[in-house]
């Protein structure tokens, strides 16, 4: 499907700069190249399916007159656990402010004060409040909202949805272009987008696991289909659990954003104890792993996980968060006089495609941004809030570099025809993927060991065998990178915890790199073992 802005100047070419996805990270990407002419390749309309929408939080940037860029880099090295890239921090919090500015351009509404100034709240392991809003927790709606207008009335931005980017083409050193099926991935069809500059922002992982809080679409086909192509993934074990997913048995599960927290709500198993601060200082405020941690011990023992705004929030629930009220009212439960059931659910991913301060990645002619990328600003557990602020920044410079590396815009020959097979993509999950999400969620979830990880990397391999199409391959092929990932990391570090080896080690203290023939050597390693 083509949206009514299509330039008909273009029906015999397609623009030289394809970008793969309609998160935040593409349509930001996009508008900044404006007015380069540019194509977008949706899955479906732009804003859905993508993790960005749903996000509650907001943005982190340092603009109050207490904070600091040193005070937001320190609390973002405090969080990433000891791996993050200290240079690239530095440089995607000194652009934070620039961007919101850009925000707040092409209209979206952050939240002010009376005296029309920003309205900054705090999350968990903030040292300040610098998290820019909109309405509570409708950032992420809102921010899309308006780039998505931004987008519809920018005419050199073409957008074609309903296409899903099953293939990166490679030719040589270089990647040329993609392969996409049409009609939502229903299409027997399958056609080629040839390009001189492909945008990789196909969003995360969290639909590989049973319980997460991101759309279908998020089951790692980008990252899977990088690795295919030959990138360098870096960090793949290391996968974000959010603590306070709503457990009402919702796939994917509701969530109740962590500013619930920040403004005072409290985390209560069935007997009322507050159990958090039997295991950190900072109780509901410390790095969401070890929140994450703490939820799922309690829910595991079956004493259950709550959590308490009824004090903190009370009668103010449905105008301070509209978005939670409404998931916890639909599920006959009243936050401003009950308590919120909650699980941990696998929420964000600090691994994944490798790239530089440019946003390129290891293979010429692909750059990447958003979720699908790993920069090195995360380290071992996201800062929250800092997720957003990586999509913009990075979008932002890929958009620069592309216009140095590239400075004249090109149409060449519209998308051949690439083959037909049976292979559509199925809204529904199939039998197989529901069982690789349990694989994920049984074996390399909040809690791991060597045992589990070892089970997990040799039933993903039997499905592998026994599922040869392209989309799950893609999405398996990111399932094994993130559990050899585990396997290989023999030790606990942010988001990464194994419960036979629970202590961080000096020796670990380092961002990991791993190519997807490296992952199938380990992985025919452990069959060959298994035989014998």
């Amino acid at each position: 499907m083509l949206t009514d802005h299509f330039r008909p100047q273009s029906f015999n070419g397609i623009d030289d700069i394809v970008i793969v996805g309609g998160g935040l990270a593409g349509l930001f990407c996009a508008l900044k190249l404006s007015p380069r002419p540019v194509t977008i390749l949706a899955a479906a309309p732009i804003g859905h399916g993508a993790s960005s929408a749903w996000a509650q939080g907001g943005i982190a940037a340092a603009m109050s007159p207490g904070d600091t860029f040193e005070k937001h880099v320190a609390d973002t090295l405090a969080a990433g656990a000891g791996i993050v890239d200290e240079k690239m921090t530095r440089m995607m919090v000194a652009e934070g402010p620039a961007r919101i500015h850009d925000l707040l351009e092409y209209g979206v509404p952050f939240d002010r004060d009376l005296e029309g100034k920003l309205l900054l709240s705090r999350e968990a392991a903030h040292s300040e409040r610098r998290i820019v809003r909109v309405k509570g927790d409708m950032a992420g709606k809102a921010i899309m909202e308006a780039l998505i207008a931004a987008v519809r009335r920018t005419p050199s931005i073409r957008v074609i949805e309903g296409y899903v980017v099953e293939e990166l083409v490679r030719e040589g050193r270089f990647i040329s272009g993609v392969i996409a099926r049409p009609d939502a991935g229903q299409s027997k069809k399958r056609v080629a987008f040839p390009a001189r500059a492909v945008v990789l922002c196909s969003g995360g992982i969290g639909h590989l696991y049973a319980v997460t809080t991101n759309p279908w679409e998020a089951c790692g086909q980008g990252l899977g289909m990088a690795a295919r192509a030959g990138a360098i993934i870096a960090d793949p074990e290391f996968v974000q659990f959010h603590p306070t997913a709503i457990n009402i048995g919702k796939d994917p599960a509701p969530l109740a954003t962590e500013a619930l927290r920040g403004d005072g709500a409290q985390l209560l198993n069935a007997a009322g104890h507050r159990f958090m601060l039997d295991i950190h200082p900072d109780g509901e405020l410390a790095p969401r792993d070890i929140v994450s941690r703490g939820v799922f011990a309690e829910v595991q023992a079956g004493r259950g996980a709550f959590l308490d705004c009824t004090k903190a929030v009370g009668k103010h629930f449905p105008e301070m968060f509209p978005t939670v009220y409404a998931s916890c009212m639909a599920a006959g439960i009243d936050p401003v006089t009950q308590a919120i059931p909650v699980v941990p659910a696998v929420h964000y991913h600090m691994g994944g495609v490798l790239t530089d301060a440019e946003g390129r990645t290891s293979i010429d002619g692909l750059w990447a941004a958003g979720e699908v990328t790993s920069t090195g600003v995360h380290g071992a557990n996201r800062l929250a809030s800092n997720s957003l602020l990586e999509a913009v920044v990075f979008a932002a410079r890929i958009a620069e570099n592309i216009k140095g590396t590239l400075p004249t815009p090109q149409l060449t020959e519209w998308g051949d025809n690439a083959g037909e097979n049976d292979d559509p993509v199925t809204v529904e999950d199939s039998p197989q993927l529901k069982i690789l999400r349990q694989v994920m969620s049984d074996c390399v979830g909040v809690i791991r060991t060597r045992e589990s990880l070892v089970k997990a990397i040799r039933e993903i391999a039997q499905l592998e065998r026994d599922n040869t199409r392209m989309r799950f391959t893609n999405i398996i092929t990111t399932a094994k990178l993130i559990a050899v990932g585990a396997l290989r990391r023999t030790e606990s570090r942010g988001g990464h915890f194994r419960a036979d080896c629970p202590q961080e080690q000096p020796e670990w203290r380092r961002r990991t790199y791993l190519t997807l023939a490296d992952a199938n050597r380990l992985a025919s390693e452990l069959a060959e073992t298994e035989a014998a």
